[in-house]
């Protein structure tokens, strides 16, 4: 790892004379864009980050939610995409190791796991294929051998990641209030390394991730064991109810140097570190190798000598390394020694400060007309295009993936991947609904307003569950941000997402930002994938079978919003169009009356009308129950829009409902009071999905075929050559 010219000169202006090899390593560590966010950071101020159930204490990795009655909830999400592109299976894994122990660095137990997967053409692409089987087996190994469920999460194909993998994964934890690790720290406190042996694995781990990926590095990738992981989870918690940890920190991005130099600067105290007291792999390790391996599954705890001795005890029956490898002064600075000679002796605060950025920014040429509809040629029968669509990558059942996982250890998941929201059952009564959501298509065409519709689509997969939003995580993915170009797209997503959040009062409780997401094709498109976390005081929407006779209610406006659609770009191979854009009044408006409607059990299911339009979010609903259904498009839109708009346009804020015609008038009486737009669009029946335009079949394709093509086409596309 090195430093750019400009940087090495400002540190020796900094330290006042020539750094030694050590500090070299360890402020290149902690200046890459990896570990200081130095694009980023004084942008990323403009989230609200507090509200009402906020818990904010210094030196967390995680977001903490007060969720009532003594618990809290934990939330993060991480990446490791450039791993990934190299060794799918090690870069996946790893990258669940280190979410789940930032959860466990508050002192919470770790619940359940969401990942958010992105690859390339898998219909055309075996390298994307390859990339995608070994990351799925690595996300389902790591979390099935530790007993936490992965409980849902997205899947995205599209070219822009050609021979480039994206893996985001989401973890909860969940404990009571009063065990959360208050960091703190006294001068003379001992500084313990517990967990794996520092090895070579993952050395420039930090670096490499927050350069352009040009070449293989599998040096900079972590060698992942989820077995020791899983018993540094129990030590923690063990000795976090013995009171034996004063602070806490995972290893990840930049190893020991970013570890220590974080910890120190968070609670305003030096740390005295020995090399030689780390326990390693190799015993001819380098001082500079150890100071900035990635090696996994590793905690640092600061404690005192009275309370060592029982951690130690804790570790030796568990079987996991405990060494004290320094103390705490309060000198503010973080000196490295090996034995009794210095090698490194620097402030925190230089450390941990890397010049922020103030880059430039310019919008892409490429969005001047990018926004201009095309006009698409109409057809009488739309059911062939159904089929192909049901059979598309991005919209066929995700059930070869989530079926990989175990999601149901634990015995908290209430509703299981594949509906809208995943729900966890929590020990107070109430229930937590998670989701994540991106969409690279409509964050290309326009990226402010493609961020905004992953947020509050996100936020209506919670409501369709019954939960309240109450919380979101994000995870902005993007290109080299020195370019002008990228970068603005960049801050117009941030911008987005900073708006809804305010407006919404969603507090952003934790975040990522991946930067330098580039292939040998260029860019990837802007990427941000956003987490919701809502709050269920009572009981989920119970979902319950849908039955003959049953009516279906479409909530919300369709609109001329072909813009980065399945059915624009797959079917007809053109990028661009009319995004869709959220209207906030009409959102807010929706979501509540749905959260009031399933408050007074008066529907069988919710389900949002997203990825594919009405006729997949509808086709679903068949194809769950396996039940047809008729759907009339003459009263659906208030604009005079052509059948292929209605059928498939992706406009925000819309929910189906389903439920028993006998309920009819007191939904309608709800729904008027509540001032939303909204239709009885249909009624279920037979065995085909059934759509008529003025009493015309536009559509009509059996239950049972349908069903068959989208259970079964990723799958196919994965296993065959």
């Amino acid at each position: 790892m090195s430093l750019e010219s400009h940087e090495l000169e400002e540190l020796k202006s900094k330290i006042g004379r020539d750094p030694t090899s050590t500090e070299l390593q360890i402020v290149a560590a902690e200046w890459s864009e990896h570990c200081s966010y130095k694009s980023s950071k004084r942008h990323l101020k403009m989230l609200p980050m507090d509200g009402p159930l906020v818990i904010n204490e210094k030196g967390y990795d995680s977001g903490v939610l007060d969720v009532g009655d003594g618990y809290v909830i934990t939330a993060h999400i991480e990446s490791h995409n450039h791993p990934s592109a190299v060794e799918p299976y090690g870069g996946a894994a790893t990258g669940v190791g280190g979410v789940i122990r930032d959860i466990l660095s508050a002192g919470t137990r770790p619940i359940a796991l969401l990942d958010g997967l992105r690859f390339g053409d898998i219909e055309k692409d075996q390298h994307a294929k390859w990339l995608f089987k070994n990351a799925v087996t690595g996300v389902a190994d790591y979390g099935n051998c530790l007993g936490i469920p992965t409980i849902g999460g997205e899947v995205e194909f599209d070219e822009c990641y050609a021979d480039y993998a994206m893996v985001d994964v989401a973890a909860i934890g969940f404990g009571k209030k009063e065990n959360l690790i208050k960091n703190h720290a006294k001068k003379g406190d001992l500084v313990v390394l517990l967990g794996g042996a520092t090895g070579r694995d993952g050395i420039g781990g930090s670096q490499f991730a927050s350069d352009s990926l040009e070449s293989e590095n599998r040096s900079a990738v972590q060698i992942p064991d989820p077995f020791i992981e899983k018993l540094i989870i129990e030590v923690i918690l063990e000795a976090r109810n013995e009171q034996l940890i004063h602070a806490m920190k995972d290893l990840g991005g930049g190893g020991l140097s970013c570890a220590v130099s974080e910890t120190a600067d968070a609670l305003d105290i030096g740390i005295e570190m020995d090399v030689e007291k780390v326990h390693t792999r190799e015993s001819d390790m380098h001082p500079d190798e150890i100071m900035v391996s990635e090696s996994q599954e590793r905690m640092l705890i600061v404690t005192d000598a009275e309370k060592l001795i029982k951690l130690k005890e804790i570790c030796k029956k568990f079987r996991i390394d405990c060494s004290v490898i320094g103390h705490v002064t309060f000198d503010n600075k973080m000196h490295v020694k090996k034995g009794e000679r210095t090698i490194a002796n620097i402030s925190t605060d230089v450390v941990t400060n890397a010049t922020l950025l103030d880059l430039p920014s310019k919008k892409p040429l490429y969005l001047e007309n990018l926004e201009n509809s095309k006009i698409f040629p109409q057809f009488s029968d739309y059911s062939e295009i159904m089929l192909k669509l049901l059979a598309s990558p991005n919209i066929a059942s995700k059930i070869w993936v989530y079926s990989q996982y175990d999601h149901e250890v634990g015995i908290r998941t209430v509703v299981k991947p594949g509906y809208d929201a995943s729900v966890l059952r929590l020990d107070n009564g109430k229930f937590l609904s998670i989701k994540i959501d991106g969409n690279p298509k409509q964050c290309y065409i326009n990226p402010r307003e493609g961020a905004i519709g992953c947020f509050e689509e996100a936020c209506r997969n919670v409501v369709c569950t019954g939960a309240k939003p109450i919380g979101m995580l994000d995870h902005l993915q993007f290109g080299n941000p020195k370019d002008p170009e990228i970068f603005w797209t960049f801050l117009e997503s941030l911008k987005g997402l900073t708006d809804f959040a305010k407006d919404f009062e969603i507090p952003c409780v934790g975040g990522k930002v991946s930067l330098f997401n580039e292939t040998p094709n260029g860019s990837i498109k802007p990427t941000p994938v956003i987490g919701v976390i809502g709050l269920i005081d009572k009981k989920p929407l119970r979902i319950q079978k849908i039955d003959s006779d049953d009516c279906l209610i479409l909530i919300g406006n369709t609109k001329d919003e072909l813009g980065g659609s399945e059915y624009s770009e797959y079917i007809h191979k053109f990028i661009g169009g009319k995004c869709p854009a959220v209207d906030f009044v009409e959102s807010k408006k929706n979501m509540n009356a749905v959260l009031e409607i399933i408050e007074n059990d008066l529907i069988k299911s919710a389900h949002d009308c997203s990825k594919g339009g009405l006729a997949v979010a509808v086709s679903e609903l068949c194809m769950t129950n396996q039940i047809g259904c008729t759907v009339s498009l003459e009263n659906i839109s208030n604009q005079q829009l052509e059948s292929d708009k209605i059928l498939f346009s992706e406009s925000h804020s819309r929910y189906l409902l389903t439920f028993d015609k006998k309920n009819l008038q007191r939904l309608e009486e709800l729904l008027k009071n509540n001032n939303v737009t909204f239709q009885v669009i249909g009624k279920f029946g037979g065995d085909s999905i059934q759509f008529t335009d003025n009493s015309t079949s536009i559509i009509d394709l059996s239950v049972d075929k349908a069903h068959k093509t989208w259970i079964s086409s990723l799958k196919e596309m994965v296993m065959h050559a």
